[in-house]
C-alpha cells in the first residue's frame, strides 16, 4: 500500500520482489529514514503473479551503496543485494497517481475527483481533492480509516473543538468542518502539504473553517486551545504518534477522542500502550488493507470493531 503520493519530480525508483514481510519491512526501514516529503514507499501483492514487491519513490538520487547498507542492516542481506535502482524519465507522478481513482466511500463522506463530481449524490458529503504534492487523498487505508473514525463519532456526539496533526492533504479537517458547519484547527511539518490543504479547503467550501498552518506537531499558537480540543486527528507514522503522545494529550480535552492512523497492525500495540501511560484506552479499531485506525477516550470502554 503507498505510503504518501510519489514526490512531484521523482527521479530514482528502488524495486524488490520479495515475500510480504520483506517488502512491507523494506517500505518501512526506508520511510523512517528518508525524509517522507521527498520519498514515497509502496508494498503490495502484484495481482498477477501473486508475488509481494515493493516500490520506493526519490525526488534526488538516493546514495546507493549507503541505501543498501541500510535494508541489509535492518531488514536483511539478501534484501539489499536484490534490491534494483532505476532512473525515471520525466512525468507528472502526482496527477498519474490519482488519473483514475474511484470514489472513496467512508460512511457518510465521500472522496473523489473532479471528474466524478456530478456522481456524488445530495445526501452525502463530497470532499474532492485535486492532484497534490501531499498525503492523504481518502484511497489511502489509514485516511479512509479516520473517516470512518469520524463518522462513527458523528453518531454519537458532535464535537465542538476539533484538531487533525499532520492534515497532509486537508481531507480529516475539512471533513470534519463541512459535518460540523464548526472551524477546525489543521497544522503540518511540510509547508507544501499546508498549502494543499488550504487550496482543498477552499475548493471545498471550509475555506472559512480550515486555516491549515505550518508545525511541528502541535507547537504553533493557532493550535492552542485553551479549553482543549474534544477530537483529535493524528493521520501520520508510528514513531511519530509515538513522540507526540504527551504533547497530544497535554492539547486533548479530558472528555475527548483522539483519533490516531498511519499505523501497520503489528504497531497497534506498541501504539496503545504508549497512549495508556498518558491514561488512553481503546474505544474503536478499524483495520483497512494491513493499516490500523484506533479511537481512544479517556475511560474505559467496550471495543468495537468497524469496517
Amino acid at each position: 500500500m503507498l505510503e504518501g503520493l510519489h514526490p512531484q519530480k521523482p527521479t530514482h525508483v528502488i524495486r524488490l520482489v520479495c515475500d510480504e514481510r520483506t517488502a512491507r519491512a523494506v517500505a518501512d526501514s526506508i520511510m523512517e529514514t528518508f525524509d517522507p516529503t521527498e520519498t514515497a514507499a509502496a508494498a503490495f501483492e502484484n495481482e498477477q503473479t501473486l508475488k509481494w514487491e515493493v516500490e520506493v519513490y526519490f525526488s534526488s538520487p538516493p546514495d546507493d551503496e549507503n541505501l543498501r547498507e541500510l535494508i541489509r542492516v535492518t531488514v536483511s542481506p539478501s534484501a539489499a543485494a536484490s534490491l534494483t535502482l532505476e532512473t525515471l524519465a520525466e512525468k507528472d507522478w502526482v496527477k498519474a497517481s490519482l488519473d483514475g481513482l474511484s470514489i472513496v466511500h467512508a460512511g457518510r463522506f465521500q472522496v473523489h475527483g473532479s471528474h466524478d463530481r456530478a456522481r456524488i449524490p445530495v445526501n452525502a458529503i463530497g470532499i474532492e481533492i485535486e492532484a497534490a504534492l501531499a498525503f492523504g487523498t481518502g484511497h489511502h487505508g489509514t485516511t479512509r480509516g479516520c473517516l470512518l473514525a469520524l463518522d462513527a463519532i458523528l453518531k454519537r456526539r458532535r464535537p465542538k473543538r476539533v484538531l487533525d496533526v499532520g492534515t497532509g492533504s486537508g481531507v480529516l479537517a475539512i471533513a470534519a468542518a463541512r459535518a460540523l458547519h464548526r472551524a477546525v484547527a489543521a497544522g503540518d511539518i511540510d509547508p507544501v502539504a499546508v498549502h494543499a490543504a488550504r487550496s482543498n479547503a477552499v475548493l471545498n467550501r471550509a475555506g472559512s473553517y480550515v486555516h491549515p498552518v505550518t508545525a511541528r506537531g502541535v507547537r504553533h499558537q493557532a493550535l492552542f486551545s485553551e479549553r482543549g480540543y474534544d477530537l483529535v486527528f493524528a493521520n501520520i507514522l508510528a514513531r511519530p504518534l509515538m513522540r507526540l503522545a504527551p504533547s497530544i494529550t497535554s492539547v486533548a480535552a479530558p472528555d475527548g477522542d483522539i483519533v490516531l492512523s498511519g499505523l501497520l497492525t503489528h504497531d497497534v500495540p506498541g501504539v496503545l500502550s504508549t497512549y495508556a501511560a498518558q491514561g488512553w484506552y481503546l474505544d474503536y479499531r478499524g483495520d483497512l488493507e494491513g493499516w490500523a485506525a484506533l479511537t481512544l477516550r479517556k475511560r474505559r470502554t467496550r471495543p468495537v470493531r468497524f469496517v
